[in-house]
């Protein structure tokens, strides 16, 4: 009977609605019960992004400290090639952690605006963590994009480009006037700014020629500086930029070709493209990636005018529900949404050190994509097969508590039951219950469909009551937890 799994409220249990929720779901990494505290106590959705952009480093020092648990995030490029070569850490450690202190912070932070635009950037200017050379370098490029992440797209990129990291990623590092390599001028141009079909073969010489000068010792101290030497001097023209280029010191002729390409009308359409993408949709209209990059361009590059922009859009609006969450974001508001918490780790099977491995096996750890393009932004991407078993077998392993299980404690059966409410008199049934635990988890009411697959899944009947000791709130609650973790619900954002 259709009637048997009308969904069952429990009130008492607060929720978003409409564009405020939609707000809070693209823009965090998992609606838990203090997001939809604070965005009601801000006033709703906007008002809430304003603050969160107002406050995003207000605390920076104490923000870092709930996530400052590996040492190796402190150590300069130098510090880890000695702790390499002395066989003490690996490079392609330090990036392990890296990618652990990422997850973390996603995972604690209150700025949650601020982390989901530093991993946008961090993958539109994308450098791979792993162990090439890059590594030594690929903590404090993380730095600067975190720096950068709410201000203007130009001063970004003019430090991100010329980064060490980014310079040993794209081989710019090794340049020389003799031989400028190729791959930082080609995708600073094809990935960065205008991209693909609005730059020529000469304009990628030209911008090879204008980043010839940076060096690196690699493989000895790893240290960074411009060698006037190795600059390559001559006139050049990348697009309708061009100079002289006639000083050995060709620094500022760099700094000046990134500002002109930062400002570029293509590059203004290649970003609000790939935020309509990652915040609106797979398909999203032309009027509204215009409208974009023309808010981007008649800013400056500065990124907050076009984010409230984009939310202030009705295509935002009505987008609702369409993202699929990637492995990451997937595991992260998994551990976000069954409550438990976390410890410093002090051995390699701590929860806190495990998670990339769980994230692995989903599909990708963070800032992992072996490509300079960056993971992909579309659904198409995530929605394998393969993924969504790997992404079940994850969410049982959390939904029961089995793994990981060191450092970390995981919230009791028993108090998935809500607190007794005057909104609600004597035992609630178990449709509430999964109303109150849908809101918990999903961040919304149950629906006949969350009902209908809890009440099988954990074998109890919507309308029977639910007293202390329950087993659906004991050893069934773990299949009540999973099957709202596993519904479609719970993978979109």
């Amino acid at each position: 009977m259709p009637g048997k799994y009308k969904p069952q409220r429990y009130p008492a249990t607060p929720k978003l609605n409409g564009r405020h929720r939609q707000i809070a779901s693209r823009f965090t990494y998992g609606i838990t019960q203090p997001v939809v505290a604070s965005v009601k106590q801000a006033g709703g959705g906007l008002p809430w992004a304003r603050q969160q952009i107002a406050h995003a480093y207000s605390d920076v020092a104490g923000d870092l400290a709930k996530s400052d648990w590996w040492p190796s995030q402190h150590d300069d490029a130098q510090q880890v090639w000695k702790n390499q070569t002395s066989g003490m850490r690996g490079s392609w450690e330090v990036m392990w952690d890296y990618s652990r202190r990422l997850m973390i912070r996603r995972m604690l932070s209150e700025n949650q605006l601020l982390e989901i635009m530093t991993e946008f950037w961090e993958g539109h200017l994308h450098v791979a963590c792993n162990s090439d050379p890059q590594s030594f370098w690929r903590v404090s490029y993380g730095d600067v994009i975190r720096k950068h992440a709410l201000g203007r797209f130009d001063e970004m990129l003019k430090e991100a480009a010329l980064h060490p990291a980014m310079l040993l990623y794209l081989d710019a590092g090794v340049s020389t006037k003799a031989h400028p390599n190729e791959n930082l001028g080609r995708e600073l141009l094809e990935l960065h700014t205008v991209g693909v079909g609005h730059y020529t073969e000469d304009d990628v010489k030209n911008a090879s020629r204008i980043l010839t000068g940076y060096k690196i010792d690699m493989w000895n101290t790893w240290a960074f500086k411009y060698s006037p030497d190795d600059h390559w001097t001559g006139a050049v023209q990348v697009g309708d930029f061009s100079d002289p280029n006639s000083n050995a010191d060709g620094q500022q002729v760099a700094l000046d070709m990134i500002h002109y390409l930062a400002h570029r009308p293509e590059t203004a359409q290649r970003i609000a493209l790939k935020l309509c993408y990652k915040f609106v949709g797979d398909d999203p209209s032309d009027e509204l990636v215009n409208t974009l990059a023309q808010t981007y361009l008649a800013n400056d590059t500065d990124i907050v005018p076009v984010i409230l922009r984009l939310l202030r859009s009705r295509e935002f609006n009505r987008s609702r529900d369409n993202k699929l969450r990637d492995p990451a974001e997937d595991l992260v508001a998994a551990w976000r949404a069954i409550g438990a918490t976390m410890a410093a780790p002090s051995t390699d099977a701590d929860a806190a050190n495990d998670m990339i491995w769980q994230v692995g096996a989903i599909g990708l750890m963070p800032m992992a994509w072996p490509t300079p393009d960056g993971q992909p932004l579309t659904n198409g991407a995530w929605a394998s097969p393969r993924r969504a078993m790997a992404s079940m077998q994850s969410h049982w392993n959390l939904a029961g508590g089995w793994w990981p299980t060191s450092g970390v404690t995981y919230k009791p059966r028993a108090s998935w039951a809500p607190e007794p409410s005057d909104a609600v008199e004597g035992p609630i049934t178990f449709g509430q219950l999964v109303d109150h635990m849908a809101r918990l988890v999903h961040g919304k009411p149950s629906t006949q469909s969350v009902l209908k697959a809890c009440s099988k899944a954990a074998q109890v009947p919507p309308d029977e009551k639910i007293t202390t000791g329950h087993r659906a709130v004991g050893s069934r609650l773990p299949y009540v937890l999973a099957t709202l973790l596993d519904h479609p619900t719970f993978y979109s954002r």
